[in-house]
């Protein structure tokens, strides 16, 4: 099974931090407010959710291919 990471857009601050450091490039804050997740480029590292100041990303097993 794969892994792919959520984020709680209630909690997130759009801080970027997780932006800086996902090595796919498959987050973004788009106009500030959230932090969004491409599924399609996410490989459930975790870097993202390690790096997460207010650890509000989380990783998911998923069953399919996104």
């Amino acid at each position: 099974m794969k892994r792919k990471a959520i984020v709680d857009t209630s909690q997130c601050v759009a801080c970027g931090c997780c932006v800086k450091v996902c090595p796919r490039a498959a987050i973004s804050v788009p106009h500030g407010i959230n932090a969004v997740i491409d599924e399609k480029l996410c490989v459930g590292c975790g870097k993202c959710a390690k790096e997460c100041p207010a650890s509000i990303i989380t990783l998911e097993e998923v069953n399919h291919e996104s």
